[in-house]
Protein backbone atom coordinates (compact mmCIF):
# COMPACT_ATOMS: atom_id res chain seq x y z
CA UNK A 1 0.00 0.00 0.00
CA UNK A 2 1.36 3.41 -0.99
CA UNK A 3 2.07 5.78 1.88
CA UNK A 4 3.67 9.17 2.17
CA UNK A 5 4.41 11.62 4.95
CA UNK A 6 2.69 14.98 5.24
CA UNK A 7 5.34 17.61 5.99
CA UNK A 8 4.50 20.10 8.71
CA UNK A 9 1.33 18.31 9.84
CA UNK A 10 1.32 16.48 13.16
CA UNK A 11 -1.37 14.70 15.16
CA UNK A 12 -0.95 14.50 18.91
CA UNK A 13 2.63 15.62 18.48
CA UNK A 14 3.57 12.87 16.03
CA UNK A 15 4.41 13.21 12.34
CA UNK A 16 1.71 11.72 10.13
CA UNK A 17 1.87 9.09 7.42
CA UNK A 18 -0.85 9.27 4.79
CA UNK A 19 -2.41 5.96 3.71
CA UNK A 20 -4.86 5.89 0.74
CA UNK A 21 -8.53 5.78 1.72
CA UNK A 22 -10.97 4.31 -0.80
CA UNK A 23 -14.51 5.64 -0.45
CA UNK A 24 -16.11 2.22 -0.76
CA UNK A 25 -19.33 3.52 0.85
CA UNK A 26 -20.40 5.73 -2.06
CA UNK A 27 -18.83 3.89 -4.98
CA UNK A 28 -22.19 2.18 -5.51
CA UNK A 29 -25.63 2.24 -3.89
CA UNK A 30 -28.48 -0.21 -4.28
CA UNK A 31 -32.12 0.18 -5.29
CA UNK A 32 -35.12 -2.09 -5.72
CA UNK A 33 -35.99 -2.62 -9.37
CA UNK A 34 -35.57 -0.78 -12.63
CA UNK A 35 -39.22 0.25 -12.99
CA UNK A 36 -39.15 2.14 -9.67
CA UNK A 37 -36.49 4.40 -11.21
CA UNK A 38 -39.18 5.86 -13.47
CA UNK A 39 -40.83 7.46 -10.43
CA UNK A 40 -40.28 11.13 -9.63
CA UNK A 41 -39.64 10.48 -5.91
CA UNK A 42 -37.05 7.77 -6.68
CA UNK A 43 -35.28 10.15 -9.02
CA UNK A 44 -35.33 12.99 -6.48
CA UNK A 45 -33.86 10.72 -3.81
CA UNK A 46 -31.19 9.42 -6.17
CA UNK A 47 -30.18 12.88 -7.35
CA UNK A 48 -29.66 13.80 -3.70
CA UNK A 49 -27.62 10.62 -3.15
CA UNK A 50 -25.33 11.76 -5.96
CA UNK A 51 -25.05 15.44 -5.04
CA UNK A 52 -24.83 15.07 -1.25
CA UNK A 53 -23.53 11.56 -0.68
CA UNK A 54 -21.28 11.29 -3.72
CA UNK A 55 -22.89 8.11 -5.12
CA UNK A 56 -21.06 7.05 -8.30
CA UNK A 57 -22.97 3.92 -9.40
CA UNK A 58 -26.41 2.44 -8.75
CA UNK A 59 -27.51 -1.20 -9.02
CA UNK A 60 -31.04 -2.61 -9.16
CA UNK A 61 -33.02 -5.72 -10.14
CA UNK A 62 -35.49 -6.27 -12.94
CA UNK A 63 -33.79 -4.75 -15.97
CA UNK A 64 -35.43 -7.37 -18.21
CA UNK A 65 -38.64 -7.77 -16.22
CA UNK A 66 -41.95 -7.51 -18.08
CA UNK A 67 -42.65 -4.00 -16.76
CA UNK A 68 -39.62 -2.64 -18.64
CA UNK A 69 -40.92 -4.09 -21.95
CA UNK A 70 -37.52 -4.96 -23.41
CA UNK A 71 -38.08 -8.46 -24.79
CA UNK A 72 -41.15 -8.41 -27.07
CA UNK A 73 -42.42 -11.70 -28.49
CA UNK A 74 -45.92 -10.30 -29.20
CA UNK A 75 -47.58 -6.95 -29.85
CA UNK A 76 -49.15 -6.69 -26.37
CA UNK A 77 -52.76 -7.09 -27.50
CA UNK A 78 -54.53 -4.53 -25.34
CA UNK A 79 -58.22 -5.54 -25.12
CA UNK A 80 -57.72 -8.35 -27.59
CA UNK A 81 -55.38 -11.33 -27.52
CA UNK A 82 -51.73 -10.55 -28.23
CA UNK A 83 -50.49 -11.29 -31.71
CA UNK A 84 -47.21 -13.24 -31.75
CA UNK A 85 -44.36 -11.62 -33.66
CA UNK A 86 -42.50 -13.62 -36.28
CA UNK A 87 -39.22 -12.80 -34.52
CA UNK A 88 -38.80 -11.30 -31.03
CA UNK A 89 -37.73 -7.66 -30.96
CA UNK A 90 -36.02 -5.59 -28.28
CA UNK A 91 -37.36 -2.18 -27.27
CA UNK A 92 -35.52 0.13 -24.90
CA UNK A 93 -37.73 3.18 -24.36
CA UNK A 94 -38.26 2.56 -20.63
CA UNK A 95 -34.66 1.48 -20.08
CA UNK A 96 -33.44 4.57 -21.92
CA UNK A 97 -35.43 6.84 -19.61
CA UNK A 98 -33.81 5.26 -16.56
CA UNK A 99 -30.26 5.15 -17.89
CA UNK A 100 -30.46 8.64 -19.39
CA UNK A 101 -31.46 9.96 -15.98
CA UNK A 102 -28.72 8.11 -14.09
CA UNK A 103 -26.04 9.41 -16.44
CA UNK A 104 -27.48 12.93 -16.38
CA UNK A 105 -26.95 13.04 -12.60
CA UNK A 106 -23.26 12.25 -13.09
CA UNK A 107 -23.53 8.67 -11.86
CA UNK A 108 -23.39 5.38 -13.76
CA UNK A 109 -25.28 2.08 -13.77
CA UNK A 110 -23.82 -1.03 -12.16
CA UNK A 111 -25.76 -3.33 -14.44
CA UNK A 112 -27.40 -6.41 -12.99
CA UNK A 113 -28.46 -8.60 -15.91
CA UNK A 114 -31.84 -10.09 -14.96
CA UNK A 115 -34.48 -11.22 -14.47
CA UNK A 116 -35.89 -13.45 -17.21
CA UNK A 117 -38.59 -12.03 -19.50
CA UNK A 118 -41.82 -14.03 -19.30
CA UNK A 119 -41.53 -15.28 -22.88
CA UNK A 120 -38.05 -16.70 -22.15
CA UNK A 121 -38.67 -18.08 -18.65
CA UNK A 122 -38.91 -21.80 -17.88
CA UNK A 123 -40.90 -20.85 -14.77
CA UNK A 124 -42.91 -17.66 -14.29
CA UNK A 125 -44.13 -15.48 -11.42
CA UNK A 126 -41.66 -16.94 -8.96
CA UNK A 127 -40.92 -13.99 -6.65
CA UNK A 128 -42.31 -10.78 -5.13
CA UNK A 129 -45.70 -9.18 -5.61
CA UNK A 130 -44.53 -7.92 -9.00
CA UNK A 131 -43.97 -11.53 -10.12
CA UNK A 132 -40.33 -11.67 -11.12
CA UNK A 133 -39.40 -14.63 -13.32
CA UNK A 134 -36.24 -16.02 -11.74
CA UNK A 135 -35.54 -19.03 -13.90
CA UNK A 136 -33.13 -20.28 -16.54
CA UNK A 137 -34.08 -19.39 -20.12
CA UNK A 138 -36.04 -21.69 -22.37
CA UNK A 139 -33.51 -20.87 -25.09
CA UNK A 140 -29.96 -19.81 -24.16
CA UNK A 141 -29.39 -18.44 -27.66
CA UNK A 142 -32.36 -16.08 -27.23
CA UNK A 143 -30.93 -14.93 -23.89
CA UNK A 144 -27.57 -14.24 -25.50
CA UNK A 145 -29.31 -12.29 -28.27
CA UNK A 146 -31.10 -10.21 -25.61
CA UNK A 147 -27.90 -9.41 -23.72
CA UNK A 148 -26.01 -8.66 -26.93
CA UNK A 149 -28.74 -6.38 -28.28
CA UNK A 150 -28.97 -4.52 -24.98
CA UNK A 151 -25.25 -3.89 -24.51
CA UNK A 152 -24.85 -2.96 -28.17
CA UNK A 153 -27.73 -0.50 -27.82
CA UNK A 154 -25.99 1.16 -24.87
CA UNK A 155 -22.73 1.46 -26.79
CA UNK A 156 -24.57 3.03 -29.73
CA UNK A 157 -26.42 5.43 -27.41
CA UNK A 158 -23.72 6.39 -24.89
CA UNK A 159 -20.44 5.48 -26.60
CA UNK A 160 -17.98 2.67 -26.02
CA UNK A 161 -15.70 4.71 -23.74
CA UNK A 162 -18.62 5.32 -21.39
CA UNK A 163 -19.92 1.74 -21.31
CA UNK A 164 -16.41 0.39 -20.67
CA UNK A 165 -16.61 2.10 -17.28
CA UNK A 166 -19.71 0.16 -16.24
CA UNK A 167 -19.83 -3.26 -14.57
CA UNK A 168 -22.02 -6.12 -15.83
CA UNK A 169 -23.13 -8.52 -13.11
CA UNK A 170 -24.80 -11.75 -14.15
CA UNK A 171 -28.03 -12.29 -12.16
CA UNK A 172 -28.77 -11.85 -8.46
CA UNK A 173 -28.46 -14.38 -5.62
CA UNK A 174 -28.80 -17.53 -7.75
CA UNK A 175 -28.02 -19.71 -4.72
CA UNK A 176 -31.42 -18.81 -3.24
CA UNK A 177 -33.47 -21.55 -4.90
CA UNK A 178 -36.38 -21.36 -5.68
CA UNK A 179 -36.58 -17.65 -4.93
CA UNK A 180 -34.03 -15.78 -7.06
CA UNK A 181 -33.21 -18.82 -9.21
CA UNK A 182 -35.16 -21.96 -9.97
CA UNK A 183 -32.32 -23.85 -11.64
CA UNK A 184 -29.23 -25.66 -10.42
CA UNK A 185 -25.79 -24.30 -9.66
CA UNK A 186 -24.51 -25.72 -12.95
CA UNK A 187 -27.31 -24.02 -14.84
CA UNK A 188 -26.30 -20.70 -13.28
CA UNK A 189 -22.66 -21.25 -14.23
CA UNK A 190 -23.80 -22.03 -17.78
CA UNK A 191 -25.79 -18.78 -17.81
CA UNK A 192 -22.75 -16.90 -16.50
CA UNK A 193 -20.48 -18.45 -19.15
CA UNK A 194 -22.83 -17.69 -22.04
CA UNK A 195 -23.39 -14.13 -20.82
CA UNK A 196 -19.73 -13.34 -20.12
CA UNK A 197 -18.61 -14.66 -23.49
CA UNK A 198 -21.33 -12.67 -25.26
CA UNK A 199 -20.26 -9.44 -23.55
CA UNK A 200 -16.59 -9.99 -24.33
CA UNK A 201 -17.50 -10.77 -27.94
CA UNK A 202 -18.85 -7.22 -28.16
CA UNK A 203 -15.72 -5.67 -26.62
CA UNK A 204 -12.92 -7.31 -24.64
CA UNK A 205 -12.62 -4.32 -22.30
CA UNK A 206 -16.20 -4.52 -21.01
CA UNK A 207 -16.16 -5.75 -17.40
CA UNK A 208 -18.27 -8.74 -16.37
CA UNK A 209 -18.55 -10.68 -13.12
CA UNK A 210 -20.61 -12.63 -10.59
CA UNK A 211 -21.89 -14.79 -8.97
CA UNK A 212 -23.77 -12.23 -6.83
CA UNK A 213 -24.52 -14.88 -4.21
CA UNK A 214 -26.17 -14.25 -0.88
CA UNK A 215 -24.22 -14.23 2.41
CA UNK A 216 -21.51 -16.42 3.93
CA UNK A 217 -22.58 -19.70 5.52
CA UNK A 218 -20.85 -21.94 8.11
CA UNK A 219 -21.93 -25.28 6.64
CA UNK A 220 -22.16 -27.18 3.34
CA UNK A 221 -25.74 -26.29 2.42
CA UNK A 222 -24.67 -24.94 -0.99
CA UNK A 223 -22.03 -27.54 -1.87
CA UNK A 224 -24.39 -29.38 -4.18
CA UNK A 225 -26.57 -28.26 -7.05
CA UNK A 226 -29.08 -26.66 -4.68
CA UNK A 227 -29.53 -25.93 -0.99
CA UNK A 228 -29.45 -28.95 1.34
CA UNK A 229 -31.20 -27.94 4.55
CA UNK A 230 -30.31 -31.18 6.29
CA UNK A 231 -26.73 -29.97 6.80
CA UNK A 232 -27.94 -26.77 8.50
CA UNK A 233 -29.11 -28.51 11.67
CA UNK A 234 -25.80 -28.11 13.49
CA UNK A 235 -25.72 -24.43 12.61
CA UNK A 236 -29.23 -23.95 13.98
CA UNK A 237 -28.23 -25.66 17.22
CA UNK A 238 -24.84 -23.94 17.70
CA UNK A 239 -24.46 -22.06 20.99
CA UNK A 240 -21.76 -19.75 19.60
CA UNK A 241 -22.33 -19.06 15.91
CA UNK A 242 -19.26 -16.82 15.78
CA UNK A 243 -17.07 -19.83 16.53
CA UNK A 244 -18.23 -21.47 13.29
CA UNK A 245 -16.26 -21.36 10.04
CA UNK A 246 -18.16 -18.89 7.84
CA UNK A 247 -17.42 -19.28 4.13
CA UNK A 248 -18.48 -17.61 0.84
CA UNK A 249 -21.04 -19.22 -1.45
CA UNK A 250 -20.12 -20.32 -5.00
CA UNK A 251 -17.14 -17.94 -5.21
CA UNK A 252 -14.43 -20.60 -5.39
CA UNK A 253 -16.65 -22.78 -7.52
CA UNK A 254 -17.23 -20.02 -10.09
CA UNK A 255 -13.51 -19.24 -10.15
CA UNK A 256 -12.75 -22.92 -10.82
CA UNK A 257 -15.44 -23.11 -13.53
CA UNK A 258 -14.10 -20.05 -15.33
CA UNK A 259 -10.46 -21.12 -15.05
CA UNK A 260 -11.19 -24.58 -16.46
CA UNK A 261 -13.14 -23.22 -19.44
CA UNK A 262 -11.21 -20.02 -20.15
CA UNK A 263 -14.26 -17.94 -19.26
CA UNK A 264 -13.55 -14.30 -18.34
CA UNK A 265 -14.28 -12.89 -14.90
CA UNK A 266 -13.27 -9.29 -14.19
CA UNK A 267 -14.81 -9.05 -10.76
CA UNK A 268 -16.26 -11.26 -8.08
CA UNK A 269 -19.44 -10.15 -6.35
CA UNK A 270 -21.39 -11.35 -3.36
CA UNK A 271 -23.68 -10.03 -0.62
CA UNK A 272 -22.53 -9.73 2.97
CA UNK A 273 -25.27 -9.43 5.55
CA UNK A 274 -24.21 -10.02 9.17
CA UNK A 275 -27.32 -12.10 9.69
CA UNK A 276 -28.35 -15.51 8.44
CA UNK A 277 -30.92 -18.22 8.99
CA UNK A 278 -30.57 -21.94 9.50
CA UNK A 279 -33.18 -24.68 9.63
CA UNK A 280 -33.12 -27.12 12.53
CA UNK A 281 -33.98 -30.80 12.51
CA UNK A 282 -37.54 -29.89 13.48
CA UNK A 283 -37.86 -27.71 10.36
CA UNK A 284 -37.99 -24.49 12.34
CA UNK A 285 -35.97 -21.52 11.14
CA UNK A 286 -33.47 -19.92 13.50
CA UNK A 287 -32.39 -16.33 12.97
CA UNK A 288 -28.65 -15.91 13.44
CA UNK A 289 -26.84 -12.70 14.35
CA UNK A 290 -23.12 -12.54 13.79
CA UNK A 291 -20.59 -10.36 15.59
CA UNK A 292 -19.96 -6.71 14.85
CA UNK A 293 -16.86 -7.36 12.71
CA UNK A 294 -18.34 -10.16 10.59
CA UNK A 295 -18.22 -8.02 7.43
CA UNK A 296 -14.54 -7.22 7.94
CA UNK A 297 -13.67 -10.86 8.53
CA UNK A 298 -15.62 -12.00 5.46
CA UNK A 299 -13.81 -9.46 3.29
CA UNK A 300 -10.43 -10.66 4.55
CA UNK A 301 -11.39 -14.21 3.54
CA UNK A 302 -12.52 -13.06 0.09
CA UNK A 303 -9.32 -11.11 -0.52
CA UNK A 304 -7.28 -14.19 0.41
CA UNK A 305 -9.34 -16.33 -1.97
CA UNK A 306 -8.88 -13.90 -4.87
CA UNK A 307 -5.15 -13.51 -4.25
CA UNK A 308 -4.67 -17.28 -4.47
CA UNK A 309 -6.90 -17.72 -7.52
CA UNK A 310 -6.14 -17.73 -11.26
CA UNK A 311 -7.74 -14.25 -11.28
CA UNK A 312 -5.64 -12.37 -8.69
CA UNK A 313 -6.42 -8.98 -10.25
CA UNK A 314 -10.19 -9.46 -10.14
CA UNK A 315 -12.08 -6.64 -8.46
CA UNK A 316 -14.21 -7.36 -5.40
CA UNK A 317 -17.65 -5.77 -5.28
CA UNK A 318 -20.09 -6.34 -2.45
CA UNK A 319 -23.22 -5.49 -4.41
CA UNK A 320 -25.56 -5.61 -1.40
CA UNK A 321 -24.79 -4.87 2.22
CA UNK A 322 -26.70 -3.64 5.25
CA UNK A 323 -27.19 -4.51 8.89
CA UNK A 324 -29.74 -7.13 7.80
CA UNK A 325 -31.39 -8.39 4.59
CA UNK A 326 -34.94 -7.57 5.71
CA UNK A 327 -36.93 -4.64 4.31
CA UNK A 328 -39.02 -4.78 7.48
CA UNK A 329 -36.19 -4.39 10.01
CA UNK A 330 -36.74 -1.34 12.19
CA UNK A 331 -33.03 -1.11 12.99
CA UNK A 332 -32.59 0.42 9.51
CA UNK A 333 -34.51 3.53 10.64
CA UNK A 334 -32.37 4.16 13.72
CA UNK A 335 -29.35 5.99 15.03
CA UNK A 336 -27.90 2.59 15.94
CA UNK A 337 -27.68 1.58 12.28
CA UNK A 338 -25.84 4.80 11.44
CA UNK A 339 -23.14 4.10 14.01
CA UNK A 340 -22.86 0.47 12.98
CA UNK A 341 -22.36 1.23 9.28
CA UNK A 342 -19.88 4.05 9.98
CA UNK A 343 -17.74 1.66 12.01
CA UNK A 344 -17.99 -1.15 9.46
CA UNK A 345 -17.15 1.00 6.44
CA UNK A 346 -14.10 2.57 8.05
CA UNK A 347 -12.79 -0.83 9.17
CA UNK A 348 -13.34 -2.35 5.71
CA UNK A 349 -12.24 0.48 3.44
CA UNK A 350 -9.04 -1.21 2.25
CA UNK A 351 -10.65 -4.59 1.55
CA UNK A 352 -13.13 -4.05 -1.29
CA UNK A 353 -13.59 -2.04 -4.46
CA UNK A 354 -17.14 -1.19 -3.42
CA UNK A 355 -19.66 -2.10 -0.74
CA UNK A 356 -23.08 -1.13 -2.02
CA UNK A 357 -25.50 -0.13 0.73
CA UNK A 358 -28.86 -1.77 0.21
CA UNK A 359 -30.61 0.65 -0.45
CA UNK A 360 -30.50 4.42 -0.86
CA UNK A 361 -34.31 4.88 -0.68
CA UNK A 362 -37.41 3.33 0.88
CA UNK A 363 -39.06 3.54 -2.55
CA UNK A 364 -38.62 -0.21 -2.68
CA UNK A 365 -41.37 -2.70 -3.38
CA UNK A 366 -40.12 -6.27 -3.06
CA UNK A 367 -42.80 -6.84 -0.42
CA UNK A 368 -45.02 -4.05 -1.67
CA UNK A 369 -44.86 -0.52 -0.33
CA UNK A 370 -44.02 -0.20 3.33
CA UNK A 371 -46.73 0.29 5.93
CA UNK A 372 -46.19 3.70 7.48
CA UNK A 373 -43.39 6.25 7.13
CA UNK A 374 -40.91 4.24 9.21
CA UNK A 375 -41.45 0.54 8.58
CA UNK A 376 -37.87 -0.72 8.68
CA UNK A 377 -37.17 -0.10 5.01
CA UNK A 378 -33.62 -0.40 3.72
CA UNK A 379 -33.36 3.21 2.60
CA UNK A 380 -31.23 6.07 3.87
CA UNK A 381 -34.32 8.17 3.25
CA UNK A 382 -37.93 7.15 3.76
CA UNK A 383 -40.66 7.33 1.12
CA UNK A 384 -41.29 11.02 1.91
CA UNK A 385 -37.58 11.77 1.49
CA UNK A 386 -37.00 12.25 5.23
CA UNK A 387 -33.33 11.72 6.05
CA UNK A 388 -32.66 8.83 8.40
CA UNK A 389 -29.52 8.86 10.59
CA UNK A 390 -27.87 6.58 8.03
CA UNK A 391 -28.16 9.35 5.43
CA UNK A 392 -26.23 11.73 7.65
CA UNK A 393 -23.62 9.06 8.39
CA UNK A 394 -23.06 8.58 4.65
CA UNK A 395 -22.78 12.32 4.14
CA UNK A 396 -20.19 12.55 6.91
CA UNK A 397 -18.20 9.69 5.38
CA UNK A 398 -18.39 11.34 1.95
CA UNK A 399 -16.63 14.44 3.32
CA UNK A 400 -13.54 12.51 4.33
CA UNK A 401 -10.37 12.92 2.36
CA UNK A 402 -8.67 10.34 0.19
CA UNK A 403 -5.85 9.66 2.64
CA UNK A 404 -5.93 8.58 6.28
CA UNK A 405 -3.66 10.45 8.67
CA UNK A 406 -4.86 8.60 11.76
CA UNK A 407 -6.91 5.39 11.79
CA UNK A 408 -8.58 5.12 15.18
CA UNK A 409 -10.80 2.52 16.86
CA UNK A 410 -13.52 5.18 16.94
CA UNK A 411 -13.00 7.01 13.65
CA UNK A 412 -10.46 8.50 11.28
CA UNK A 413 -8.63 11.77 10.66
CA UNK A 414 -8.06 12.29 6.93
CA UNK A 415 -6.71 14.68 4.35
CA UNK A 416 -7.61 15.51 0.76
CA UNK A 417 -4.46 14.99 -1.30
CA UNK A 418 -5.42 17.70 -3.83
CA UNK A 419 -6.53 20.45 -1.44
CA UNK A 420 -4.65 19.32 1.72
CA UNK A 421 -7.83 19.98 3.71
CA UNK A 422 -8.18 17.96 6.90
CA UNK A 423 -11.46 16.29 7.89
CA UNK A 424 -12.50 13.68 10.42
CA UNK A 425 -15.31 11.36 11.48
CA UNK A 426 -15.66 10.00 15.01
CA UNK A 427 -18.29 7.64 16.40
CA UNK A 428 -19.23 6.00 19.67
CA UNK A 429 -20.19 2.38 19.15
CA UNK A 430 -20.70 1.74 22.87
CA UNK A 431 -18.02 -0.27 24.65
CA UNK A 432 -20.58 -2.37 26.48
CA UNK A 433 -21.81 -3.73 23.14
CA UNK A 434 -18.61 -5.76 23.08
CA UNK A 435 -18.61 -7.91 19.91
CA UNK A 436 -22.39 -7.70 19.57
CA UNK A 437 -23.91 -6.31 16.38
CA UNK A 438 -27.05 -4.18 16.32
CA UNK A 439 -29.23 -7.12 15.29
CA UNK A 440 -32.70 -6.88 13.81
CA UNK A 441 -36.10 -5.89 15.23
CA UNK A 442 -39.66 -5.96 13.93
CA UNK A 443 -40.82 -2.71 15.56
CA UNK A 444 -39.22 0.62 16.28
CA UNK A 445 -40.18 0.37 19.95
CA UNK A 446 -38.18 -2.86 20.20
CA UNK A 447 -35.01 -1.09 19.02
CA UNK A 448 -35.06 1.53 21.76
CA UNK A 449 -33.44 -0.69 24.37
CA UNK A 450 -30.11 -0.12 22.65
CA UNK A 451 -30.29 3.53 23.73
CA UNK A 452 -29.40 2.41 27.27
CA UNK A 453 -25.99 1.18 26.17
CA UNK A 454 -22.90 3.22 26.99
CA UNK A 455 -20.76 4.84 28.20
CA UNK A 456 -20.01 8.19 26.55
CA UNK A 457 -16.62 8.51 24.83
CA UNK A 458 -14.20 11.37 25.17
CA UNK A 459 -12.34 12.19 21.96
CA UNK A 460 -9.16 14.27 22.37
CA UNK A 461 -6.67 15.07 19.62
CA UNK A 462 -4.49 17.95 18.49
CA UNK A 463 -3.80 18.58 14.83
CA UNK A 464 -0.90 21.00 14.27
CA UNK A 465 0.34 22.64 11.09
CA UNK A 466 -3.00 24.15 10.04
CA UNK A 467 -3.82 27.70 8.97
CA UNK A 468 -4.21 29.94 12.07
CA UNK A 469 -7.78 31.16 12.49
CA UNK A 470 -9.28 28.53 10.17
CA UNK A 471 -12.76 27.47 11.23
CA UNK A 472 -13.99 23.87 11.21
CA UNK A 473 -17.67 22.91 11.20
CA UNK A 474 -18.74 20.19 13.64
CA UNK A 475 -21.92 18.18 13.00
CA UNK A 476 -23.27 15.41 15.19
CA UNK A 477 -26.13 12.94 15.10
CA UNK A 478 -27.14 11.49 18.43
CA UNK A 479 -30.23 10.44 20.35
CA UNK A 480 -31.55 14.02 20.43
CA UNK A 481 -30.28 15.30 17.08
CA UNK A 482 -31.12 14.00 13.61
CA UNK A 483 -32.94 10.99 15.05
CA UNK A 484 -36.12 11.17 12.97
CA UNK A 485 -37.64 7.77 13.80
CA UNK A 486 -37.45 8.62 17.50
CA UNK A 487 -39.22 11.91 16.78
CA UNK A 488 -41.90 9.95 14.90
CA UNK A 489 -42.21 7.56 17.85
CA UNK A 490 -42.71 10.47 20.25
CA UNK A 491 -45.33 11.82 17.85
CA UNK A 492 -47.32 8.64 18.42
CA UNK A 493 -46.11 6.76 15.30
CA UNK A 494 -48.81 8.10 12.92
CA UNK A 495 -49.39 5.74 10.02
CA UNK A 496 -50.23 8.48 7.51
CA UNK A 497 -48.42 11.79 7.93
CA UNK A 498 -50.22 15.10 7.58
CA UNK A 499 -48.29 17.85 5.78
CA UNK A 500 -47.67 19.50 9.16
CA UNK A 501 -46.34 16.29 10.67
CA UNK A 502 -44.08 15.68 7.67
CA UNK A 503 -42.69 19.22 7.96
CA UNK A 504 -42.06 18.75 11.69
CA UNK A 505 -40.27 15.45 11.10
CA UNK A 506 -38.20 16.94 8.29
CA UNK A 507 -36.96 19.62 10.65
CA UNK A 508 -36.13 16.98 13.24
CA UNK A 509 -34.41 14.75 10.67
CA UNK A 510 -32.05 17.54 9.65
CA UNK A 511 -31.68 19.07 13.11
CA UNK A 512 -28.13 17.91 13.73
CA UNK A 513 -26.09 19.32 16.60
CA UNK A 514 -23.91 21.96 14.93
CA UNK A 515 -20.95 23.77 16.51
CA UNK A 516 -17.52 24.89 15.32
CA UNK A 517 -13.84 24.76 16.23
CA UNK A 518 -11.21 27.40 15.42
CA UNK A 519 -7.52 26.78 14.77
CA UNK A 520 -5.34 28.63 17.28
CA UNK A 521 -2.87 31.35 16.39
CA UNK A 522 -0.04 28.84 16.34
CA UNK A 523 -1.87 26.56 13.86
CA UNK A 524 -3.24 23.94 16.25
CA UNK A 525 -6.76 22.48 16.13
CA UNK A 526 -7.61 21.25 19.61
CA UNK A 527 -10.31 18.57 19.50
CA UNK A 528 -11.79 17.78 22.92
CA UNK A 529 -15.29 16.35 22.60
CA UNK A 530 -17.55 14.00 24.51
CA UNK A 531 -19.58 11.72 22.26
CA UNK A 532 -22.75 10.26 23.74
CA UNK A 533 -23.40 6.60 23.11
CA UNK A 534 -24.21 5.95 19.43
CA UNK A 535 -23.24 9.47 18.30
CA UNK A 536 -21.51 10.04 14.95
CA UNK A 537 -19.61 13.31 14.47
CA UNK A 538 -18.01 15.02 11.51
CA UNK A 539 -15.32 17.74 11.48
CA UNK A 540 -14.78 19.53 8.16
CA UNK A 541 -13.50 22.94 7.01
CA UNK A 542 -16.30 25.49 7.34
CA UNK A 543 -17.74 26.81 4.08
CA UNK A 544 -18.95 30.34 3.45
Amino acid sequence: MDTHTTPGLTIDGEATTAVPLRHIWNECVGAGRANEALRADWQAHFREAVTRLGARFVRFHGLFHDDMFVYRANDGGGFGPPVPLDTPVHTFSYVDKVFDFILETGARPFVELGFMPRELATETETLFWWKAHCSPPTDMARWVELVTATVTHWIDRYGLDEVRQWRFEVWNEPNLVPHFWTGTRTQYFELYEATALAIKEIDRELKVGGPSTSVFVPDDRYQGEWEDRSVEHATAEAEDVDALDWRPVWIQELVDWCAARDVPIDFLSTHLYPTDVAFGANGQMRHIRRHVDATHDDLVALRKLIAGSPFPDAELHITEWSSSPSSRDSIHDTLFAATYITRAYLRSAALADSISYWTFTDVFEEGGAGIGPFHGGFGMVNEQGLHKPTFHAFEMLSRLGDTILAALPYGAITQHSATHEVSAVFFNYPDDMGRQGVGSELTYAATRGLAQRGPARRVRHTVAGLTPGAVFAVEQIDWDHGNVAEAWHRMGEPLNLTPAQAAELRESADGLRRTSLTVSGDGVLDVDLELPAWAVLSITPARG
